[in-house]
């Protein structure tokens, strides 16, 4: 059945509404924008007014095709204007009464084959469907915000829906320019269902103190690739908004890693919503605006030496593997001279010869000339034995992630390092202080977790210990900045910040699948289409090695006991199979061997 929709009703005319509205209109479709707000309908009027003048500037479109895009838009305050209308599109606020009350409405005016479709993020579109007449051509039509520039769209269908509503409502969303995903009717869909729960966890992270929200944020971004680190999302969104969400999805799932975290609530009952209240987890130049403003948490900027840290002139990098070579690469490069040690001297020439390739890149790349190059390999040195870490200021090891490997090394290390050195460990997921309770200084030793390619990724995580000095800590920090890396504070608990927040939302992806709510390709194509992420959740899965992976959710599992972050089964399996990712030919997805 062919339903051409080519006359569409937008009810709520706020920042989704609006940028919906903008999407239709460029797209050549005649749009009804309805609010009982006349002061919302004229700023949504303005709105396509100053973003269409913005495009003829760019060349993207002509002063003609504005003109044309500008009439097919007409606001309206009662929803009677609907009644024309081949779809309607409901974005009003996220609470059942204010949606019910509109769909009833609606009931009575628009046409017999008119589809109505929910923007809703977090409500059951299966209930709102129940509420009507016709609950078969009720369907959930979810865009991101900001709906010209997101090209996710999620079309939701409930078991009431008809099929012919979601056919159509999908070509439209093609010929939008939109990537349309299919999805069950679940709070949060698949983009919003796994965001918000990680978003959840950063939220619980920041309230617990163990991170402040800047190196939570600059974590996330800097270590996953994010454009946004979570607390500035949850800004962005809105803390009301996401406080919604999560309730819808814990009501479901009855998972605590959907409950809120109480500082939601916090913020929420204190109108301190976010960018729209010009205060959230950060303060802005005022409501609306994205400009950052210093407020009492604003860390000071650094300047210089820091007062109390150790001078550090040479290095010791212990480790054979694609790790030590990258954190050795990277010291030389900042002016140090490295010791780079491995079990046998052959291997420690391996691991050098591997930094040599790296270097001759990025001098074919013409980011280095051949002369700094050469001055960086020179100032490498490789080693057979420990033994040579005797004079070294800063020793970091990147050994295997294996404790009792780790222990030894240090053991190691106590006793040929001279007194005053820092001890570094690069683990990921093991705890510091075990590391630390291997020698007789656990004072001088401390967490540098440095992300792989070390010499490409720009985080370091500095994890302290209990017993980590305070002198130690500021030399960590200071020779990270030297390196030009980003350091970023967190105490010494399972995961850290970036994959403490991570591994949850890749596993509940897993979960996702497991349920078969939605398909590996979709659950991907969400994921970096509605949430910004570079890679999808499988596709990470498979690059970083679904047995590394396993091995962290079990960590995070053990320590901190939530059944919600007990591993998939489905990733038990896979790794009982042999299936590793693509280092194996196989993971999630099937994999062309080299």
């Amino acid at each position: 059945m062919d339903i051409p929709l080519h006359t569409i009703a937008v009810v709520g005319l706020g920042t989704m509404g609006t940028g919906i509205a903008e999407v239709l209109a460029r797209a050549g479709r005649e749009v009804i924008g309805i609010d009982i707000s006349d002061a919302a309908a004229g700023l949504a009027v303005r709105s396509l007014e100053a973003s269409t003048a913005r495009a003829v500037e760019r060349e993207r479109i002509t002063e003609e095709e504005r003109r044309t895009t500008l009439a097919r838009f007409r606001t309206f305050s009662d929803l009677q204007a609907a009644a024309e209308a081949d779809l309607v599109i409901e974005v009003v606020s996220e609470s059942y009464e204010a949606k019910q009350q509109v769909f009833r409405a609606l009931d009575g005016i628009v046409r017999p084959t008119a589809i109505i479709a929910t923007g809703t993020n977090a409500l059951s579109v299966t209930r709102l469907a129940a509420d009507s007449a016709h609950p078969e051509r009720v369907l959930g039509l979810h865009f991101f915000n900001p709906a010209p520039a997101m090209k996710l769209v999620e079309v939701v269908s409930s078991v009431l829906t008809a099929p012919h509503a979601v056919e159509a409502v999908t070509t439209l969303a093609r010929e939008l320019g939109k990537e349309p995903v299919a999805v069950g009717d679940r709070p949060g869909f698949v983009a919003d269902g796994l965001l918000f729960g990680y978003l959840n966890q950063a939220a619980a992270m920041y309230e617990a103190k163990y991170a402040s929200r800047e190196d939570i944020d600059a974590a996330m971004k800097l270590g996953c690739g994010l454009p946004m680190g979570p607390l500035a999302l949850l800004d962005l969104i809105g803390i009301d908004t996401a406080r919604t969400v999560l309730d819808a999805m814990y009501s479901e799932s009855r998972d605590r890693l959907h409950a809120p975290a109480p500082i939601l609530k916090q913020l929420s009952e204190a109108g301190l919503t976010g960018r729209k209240a010009g205060r959230g987890f950060y303060t802005y130049a005022g409501p609306g605006t994205s400009v950052l403003v210093p407020d009492a948490q604003t860390p000071q900027p650094a300047g210089g030496t820091t007062s109390g840290s150790r001078e550090v002139r040479t290095v010791g990098v212990a480790g054979s593997g694609t790790m030590a070579s990258g954190i050795a690469e990277v010291f030389a490069k900042a002016g140090y001279d490295v010791v780079l040690a491995a079990r046998s001297l052959e291997k420690a020439e391996t691991a050098k010869s591997r930094i040599t390739k790296s270097l001759s890149r990025s001098v074919d790349k013409g980011r280095m000339t051949a002369e700094v190059a050469e001055q960086t390999l020179a100032r490498i040195t490789p080693a057979g034995s420990l033994d040579t870490f005797a004079e070294v200021d800063l020793a970091v090891e990147a050994v295997a992630e294996d404790l009792e490997i780790k222990q030894q090394l240090f053991a190691t290390l106590d006793k040929v390092c001279k007194e005053g050195a820092v001890l570094a460990t690069t683990t990921s997921s093991l705890p510091v202080v075990a590391c630390a309770r291997a020698t007789s200084r656990p004072q001088d030793v401390i967490g540098m977790h440095f992300f792989n390619p070390a010499p490409a990724m720009k985080l370091v995580e500095v994890v302290r210990t209990v017993l980590t000095s305070d002198e130690v800590h500021a030399t960590v920090r200071e020779v990270t900045t030297k390196i030009k890396k980003h350091p970023v504070d967190c105490s010494d608990r399972a995961g850290f910040i970036v994959n403490a927040l991570l591994f949850p939302y890749l596993n509940n992806a897993i979960k996702m699948v497991e349920e078969h709510y939605a398909s590996l390709d979709d659950i991907d194509a969400a994921m970096k289409l509605g949430g910004g992420y570079p890679m999808g959740p499988f596709e990470l899965l498979d690059v970083v090695g679904l047995d590394v992976s396993l091995a962290i959710e079990k960590v995070l599992h053990r320590e901190f006991r939530d059944p919600g972050l007990a591993p998939a089964p489905l990733l038990e399996h896979l790794v009982a199979a042999g299936c590793l990712g693509r280092k194996t030919g196989r993971g999630f997805r099937e994999y062309a061997r080299r």
